[in-house]
């Protein structure tokens, strides 16, 4: 793997907690995501399932986790299955995983190969009595395709039809919200890779660069240091684009007088960095442009300081669009008449900023934990709020990656340029 992985001792400890919250005499199963194919011959690289990975630091494909914290055999109360290696499979695609390897990194004893599994699992269900399966209950997900847990899920349950299912995604939701130091590094690595390749670009952009270019500077630093590449599908979107909140083309020129919006990130490890920058194609922020970036950015900053420990996203987004109001009104986007015949279901500041301010970050870029759950310290959000003028082909975001602390914010992102003079600085030298 090009990047380094967290400590058997992390991966430890997450099984210690997951196992707390189990139970009496329950079972757990983590299945590996699927290699997906595209056509012919062809598949996408595997992106583990963040839950197993979580679990046992696994990353590769066919990976088998089985959880039993009360079976009375030790050696089997922690165990891996995975695919067993041969010399063919070795020249065609490569390093799998030994027993010992797995061993080393997961800190589980007890390895074995895929055909021991279904013996295995039939012996530790006779004394199994709750079994927890896993699925995804991210609240925005839309799943089509059959997963390798759905399809576990269809055989377990034909096979042991009156044991007692359980979920286990709503405490892996618990557990993943608050980050480990360990992880905030990981998350830090990934956020210093998109600097690089922020900085990078700043000297590159000009009238006549094509939005493809832009995303393959930022490809370049990504993988130059040791990244799998971007996070997520980037968003480099000048002028109209800007106002398109997921543009994903990135084919039109950038232009001379158009303001550049970047949504990029690197991900490290499995871990992810979320930002957002707005600059200008020809170096410098028109007087228009900058009152709208410097409103931006002051919502950003008092945004950051909503986010404090028993705060929760739903009234926290209610806080900063009463902040956004402000300075609509203050650019003359929105009028008092606006705001007092506004429908409080549908806020006169949404024509301008239609989403969201933030969202929990890790391992998933939209991560799993509960929006809902108060914050916590060593949870780690976005900070994103954005205006949107169609009419004026302008949008402007900013986003940063922070932890929250008791009594503030860590923002993982403050070496990245923000303030527009330096970007103009940065885009002029």
């Amino acid at each position: 793997m090009k990047y380094t992985p967290l400590s058997k001792e992390f991966h430890k400890r997450n099984r210690q907690n997951f196992a707390k919250e189990l139970k009496p005499g329950a079972i757990a199963v983590f299945n590996s995501n699927d290699i997906l194919p595209t056509n012919a011959d062809g598949t996408l690289p595997l992106r583990q399932n963040n839950d197993i990975l979580y679990l046992s630091g696994i990353d590769q494909e066919e990976s088998i986790l089985v959880l039993m914290p009360d079976f009375y055999d030790k050696k089997y109360r922690e165990i891996l299955f995975l695919r067993e290696t041969n010399e063919h499979i070795a020249i065609w695609e490569g390093h799998k995983f030994t027993k010992e390897q797995a061993r080393e990194l997961s800190g589980i004893e007890t390895v074995l190969w895929l055909d021991s599994f279904e013996n295995t699992f039939n012996t530790l269900m006779a004394e199994a009595e709750h079994v927890y399966l896993n699925t995804n209950e991210h609240i925005r997900a839309q799943v089509v395709v059959e997963t390798r847990d759905a399809r576990f899920i269809k055989w377990c349950r034909e096979h042991y039809p009156i044991h007692n299912y359980e979920r286990s995604a709503p405490i892996m939701h618990m557990l993943r919200a608050v980050k480990s130091e360990e992880e905030i590094k990981q998350i830090s690595q990934a956020c210093d890779i998109t600097e690089k390749g922020f900085r990078r670009i700043l000297s590159f952009v000009k009238p006549g660069v094509q939005e493809f270019e832009i995303e393959a500077e930022y490809a370049h630093e990504f993988l130059r240091n040791r990244s799998r590449g971007f996070a997520y599908t980037p968003i480099i979107a000048s002028g109209r684009n800007a106002c398109v909140l997921h543009y994903i083309e990135n084919s039109r020129e950038c232009k001379a007088g158009d303001v550049l919006l970047m949504d990029v990130g690197a991900e490290y490890g499995n871990y992810n960095a979320d930002m957002t920058r707005s600059i200008p194609v020809s170096g410098r922020f028109t007087e228009r442009q900058r009152n709208v970036y410097d409103a931006v950015h002051r919502v950003m900053k008092e945004a950051m300081d909503m986010l404090r420990p028993g705060n929760v996203i739903p009234e926290y987004h209610k806080e900063v669009g009463k902040v956004m109001e402000s300075e609509l009104l203050g650019l003359g986007l929105l009028d008092k008449t606006d705001i007092k015949n506004q429908d409080p279901d549908k806020p006169a500041y949404k024509k301008f900023f239609m989403h969201g301010t933030s969202h929990h970050l890790g391992l998933d870029v939209h991560d799993v934990p509960n929006i809902y759950q108060e914050m916590k310290p060593g949870m780690v959000f976005t900070v994103e709020p954005g205006i949107y003028i169609l009419e004026e082909n302008l949008g402007i975001r900013l986003e940063n990656d922070v932890v929250v602390q008791e009594h503030h914010v860590d923002d993982l992102m403050k070496n990245i340029p923000l303030e527009a003079e330096e970007i103009e600085d940065l885009m002029n030298q």
